[in-house]
């Protein structure tokens, strides 16, 4: 991943010589006051600072972020109003001469910005960074005074920087164009609930003031552990870096090497950050056969097969003695082979046991048979095993099955009718046969992420996108409340009747003022005994990338700490499909309910 740190500094007269000076230092972007050594303009002063001519059209908006006159368009007072509003129309005209697709930083001062959002909704070019104080800068002044009552610290408490961003966020309806820009201060080290919120923001940067840094034993600035923790929390969320210094700083170069150090060790590079924060609609094998790209992707995972070695191992040691083992065969059905992972970890299953194994795969798609069949004969031709091309619900085994193999999970468990398909399976097992998995569980919890909303809005032109589930290697997210337990599915279902439809309401308790965007999804499952799968964020398998989670959105509300919000979550069935219901349900204001009768997103049967 791309990041960039960026050099900001005031009083400095020349761009250009600022820029020089940034770049020999290691820096990639300066940010720079786009009134250069004269705040604030005059709304009509005739005599400009500078030509736009000192740079390229290029280099405007590649390398140069302007940040506007700290004026307050918000203003109680009419008189300053209009003069602040005034030079900040000046300033946006510039920037736009300027550049056009450039970025301006703009400070927020408190949570009135009506005129401020007005003004960004009408601003077409480039993108607003809105910069934000991580915590109220009142408070640093009260660590000077004895005189602060309680009462005065509460408010101020209370009056917390991250409203005066949502306030605005809500004002300017969500705009892609605007990003917050965190900055940081020396006074007052944020709790960690308050980072971890920001990560759920459509984070540009972080700002990181000079005095953050201190000397080590060998005279050089870096940075205290604690901050190392929560600025690798904004890095890992993908968050560019400002340093801002004073035009005089000789240790520029030593703070954006830091800086980049730090990068390295929190960028959370893998082959799969291309997917971050990208919306999908899940994979149906069930209806629509797999290509071999898919497969392949899933075939990389380093955990998951070998964890379903581990269960079928310990099922064959469990159900042939080793006195049994030179003549006991025991009959295992693979249910969905692919391209043949499974049934690798079958066979080296057998292999590390040491027992006898048949091996029956059935498998729907007519392509991956090709493969399988081509396995048969290259590679296991000295194996048990027979192929049957076969949709297991409809399959006849010339025999039953002592161990039934399957992967049919999807991101949220049932997802991919793992119930139904192996409900439907029941009659290729024997009355003492084993499922592996046996249990799995989804999991749900309220999630906060600007940036999902934005993609979910992106979509609404060609689909009704707030009534989808959607596959995402989640990012930029905060945990509103941890994930709980919501539908359980056990195998082999050997109940009288069969009923895979369910409803269950799940409550959780607001850990801090925060805007509830969607539903986050999970699942774990027991292949054998305690041998687990987890995508929980709680008990996440370590290595595993198979699942992504899922996010099932929900129009936007903001949350207050201590509020407790009840989601309620429908399985529903009819003959040819199945389909989820989502709704916050908080009486007497129930939210909107989505995908009523599966008219959005639904399963095929």
């Amino acid at each position: 991943m791309n990041y960039y740190v960026c050099l900001h500094q005031e009083g400095v007269n020349s761009i250009p010589k600022l820029i020089e000076k940034a770049f020999a230092n290691n820096y990639n972007v300066v940010a720079i006051s786009i009134n250069a050594n004269m705040l604030p303009f005059e709304p009509y002063e005739s005599d400009p600072t500078y030509p736009a001519t000192i740079l390229s059209g290029g280099d405007w908006n590649s390398k140069v972020i302007f940040t506007m006159s700290d004026v307050d368009v918000d203003s109680p007072n009419v008189k300053l109003r209009q003069h602040a509003k005034d030079v900040f129309m000046r300033d946006v005209a510039w920037a736009e001469h300027l550049q056009n697709v450039g970025s301006v930083m703009v400070r927020l001062r408190g949570p009135q910005n009506e005129n401020l959002a007005s003004i960004v909704r009408a601003k077409t070019k480039g993108n607003w960074f809105i910069q934000v104080p991580i915590t109220n800068p009142e408070l640093a002044t009260f660590e000077h005074r004895k005189d602060v009552s309680a009462e005065e610290l509460a408010e101020a408490e209370s009056n917390d920087p991250w409203n005066w961003w949502n306030n605005l966020r809500m004002a300017t309806k969500h705009s892609t164009k605007v990003k917050v820009v965190v900055e940081l201060n020396d006074s007052d080290r944020p709790s960690k609930e308050t980072v971890r919120r920001w990560l759920g923001e459509p984070i540009e940067a972080i700002i990181i003031p000079s005095s953050l840094f201190v000397r080590n034993r060998s005279n050089y600035c870096v940075l205290k552990k604690e901050w190392q923790v929560i600025i690798g929390h904004f890095i890992s969320v993908r968050a560019n870096l400002i340093i801002s210094a004073n035009p005089n700083d000789k240790a520029l170069s030593q703070y954006s090497d830091y800086l980049k150090k730090l990068i390295n060790e929190n960028c959370d590079t893998h082959v799969l950050n291309s997917y971050e924060n990208m919306l999908e609609i899940p994979l149906q094998p069930l209806c629509e056969n797999l290509d071999t790209y898919t497969y392949e992707v899933f075939e990389t995972d380093p955990v998951k097969y070998r964890l379903y070695q581990d269960a079928v191992q310990a099922a064959l040691l469990d159900r042939v003695s080793d006195e049994e083992a030179k003549t006991k065969l025991t009959i295992v059905m693979l249910l969905g082979g692919g391209r043949g992972p499974l049934a690798r970890a079958v066979f080296n299953a057998a292999e590390l046991s040491k027992r006898k194994v048949r091996l029956y795969i059935i498998e729907k798609n007519p392509n991956a048979i090709r493969t399988l069949s081509n396995m048969v004969k290259t590679l296991w031709a000295n194996k048990d095993v027979h192929i049957f091309s076969k949709d297991m619900r409809d399959f006849s085994p010339p025999e039953l099955a002592d161990i039934m193999v399957s992967e049919l999970l999807g991101s949220f468990g049932d997802n991919e009718l793992s119930p139904e398909c192996l409900d439907g399976a029941l009659k290729l097992l024997k009355p003492d046969g084993i499922s592996i998995p046996y249990k799995s569980t989804s999991y749900i919890n309220p999630l906060m992420s600007a940036v999902l909303h934005q993609n979910v809005c992106q979509l609404l032109p060609t689909v009704p996108a707030f009534d989808y589930g959607y596959v995402s290697l989640l990012k930029n997210i905060y945990h509103i409340d941890e994930p709980q337990a919501l539908f359980d599915f056990v195998h082999p279902n050997r109940a009288e009747k069969i009923d895979n439809t369910r409803c269950k309401v799940v409550s959780f308790t607001v850990k801090k003022d925060c805007v509830l965007h969607g539903i986050g999804g999970y699942f774990d499952t027991h292949l054998y005994k305690d041998i687990c799968l987890s995508i929980n964020p709680l008990t996440h398998t370590a290595g595993m990338f198979s699942w992504f989670p899922m996010f099932f959105p929900t129009r936007p509300r903001t949350l207050r700490e201590g509020q407790t919000i009840s989601i309620k979550f429908l399985r529903c069935v009819d003959a040819t499909k199945v389909w989820y219901e989502w709704q916050v349900v908080n009486s007497p204001d129930d939210w909107e309910h989505h995908n009523t009768c599966g008219t959005g997103y639904n399963m095929r049967l």
